[in-house]
């Protein structure tokens, strides 16, 4: 894959999930991004498994793996004025500064943006926020499962009427989707310091993303001046954009927009061609005034074979539609292989997968690495920005590093 940031030097100061994923983001485009992790505790993500909230997997900690693959961990105490310091020489020869500390803790460390332009006006300086940074709640901490997830909208949106609990997402569902967000966000501001010799303050927050996806149903229920409806899959306008139960209980989604330009072939292929020409189902007018009865129609069909057998009946067919997978199921899908999405990383003779960041250039997989271990480059980072071995005997002496 091509590096196109080669050259970058990003130094990350940052924790848990979320802008730790811009990083990882920015590695796998050629980056080199410095973690910078206190010298003892280290990024509290990396406790996760030994505490039992994350799962054992033989030894690979996948919570600190996928958002932090690629990098170099430096021990710092940034509390320790000697360690601010150190940064700072870090900081001088570096393109980005990329922070998830919240507001209060950058000002108390001294590493809020005019500190660090002190140090190097031209950095892009870039931060991940909860809640944004300006209102009432900028000065507050925020998880996706909170600020991206809950607060964004999606749970509401998600969990059905009368739910007796809402929905609530997956490991990491926001924070990925953020990261990578603010990782194109810092591309576009390196794109513009290169043009003009500026470089701004780039800001991401968990709750502009979510809004961001959540964009069509905020739109309208302001134009509209009420909640929009959950959707009813027993009558959608619709019905091949619809989920179908398979006879093994899975479930397929037809995802055909174009309903007269689809159903011919898609009933065809399902074996039921009369079902083109059938009165109640002839074209989309027909087929949304008789919905309830043309769902009831297609239920019967798919309940009479495996998912197994309507892959191969509709593999061929111009009409889009999916099967809905497991997550362990794509570890095995052959599209995901075939694009490079899973690439392998190996770590203490030990090979396991990874998910690669989503954009390619040229076509070409991301090669991945593992992720540091806590303070695995200290001295070469330091060595790098300058100090002599006798400084850095000096910097562990004085408990900076």
């Amino acid at each position: 894959m091509p590096q196109v940031l080669a050259g970058v030097r990003v130094i990350e100061v940052a924790q848990w999930w979320f802008v730790p994923a811009a990083g990882a983001v920015l590695a796998d485009w050629g980056a080199d991004v410095v973690k910078v992790e206190h010298p003892v505790a280290g990024d509290p993500m990396r406790g996760l498994a030994t505490s039992g909230i994350a799962p054992q997997t033989g030894g690979v900690n996948f919570m600190v793996e996928q958002p932090n693959r690629g990098k170099r961990s430096i021990g710092i105490d940034l509390a320790n004025p000697r360690g601010v310091e150190l940064l700072y020489r870090l900081v001088a020869g570096a393109d980005v500064f990329l922070t998830s500390f919240l507001p209060a803790a950058r000002r108390r460390l001294g590493i809020d943006v005019a500190d660090i332009r002190r140090v190097n006006p031209k950095i892009v300086y870039a931060r991940g926020h909860g809640q944004g940074p300006k209102g009432p709640d900028a000065e507050k901490g925020g998880y996706d499962a909170a600020s991206f997830w809950c607060r964004g909208g999606i749970a509401h949106a998600l969990t059905p009427p009368g739910a007796a609990a809402p929905v609530m997402q997956r490991a990491a569902f926001g924070d990925s989707t953020g990261g990578a967000l603010l990782a194109g966000g810092i591309a576009a501001a390196l794109f513009q310091r290169e043009r003009t010799g500026t470089a701004p303050v780039v800001d991401l927050s968990l709750l502009g993303s979510a809004m961001w996806i959540m964009a069509p149903d905020i739109i309208a229920t302001k134009l509209l001046g009420v909640d929009l409806p959950a959707t009813d899959r027993t009558a959608p306008p619709n019905p091949i954009v619809n989920s179908y139960k398979t006879q093994d209980g899975r479930w397929l989604f037809l995802n055909m927009l174009q309903s007269d330009r689809n159903w011919p072939e898609l009933v065809e292929h399902l074996g039921h061609p009369e079902l083109a020409t059938d009165p109640r189902f002839a074209d989309a007018r027909a087929r949304f005034a008789n919905r309830a009865e043309c769902v009831r129609t297609l239920e019967a069909i798919f309940a009479t074979r495996p998912l197994a057998e309507w892959r191969e009946r509709l593999g061929r067919i111009e009409g889009v539609w999916q099967p809905m997978q497991t997550p362990r199921e794509l570890n095995d899908d052959v599209q995901a292989h075939a694009n490079g999405y899973l690439p392998a990383v190996e770590r203490d003779g030990k090979s396991f997968t990874l998910v690669a960041s989503p954009v390619q250039f040229d076509e070409a997989a991301v090669p991945l690495g593992p992720a540091p271990d806590m303070g695995q480059h200290t001295e070469e980072v330091l060595l790098e920005a300058g100090l002599t071995w006798e400084e850095i005997g000096a910097c562990r002496e004085a408990g900076a590093i």
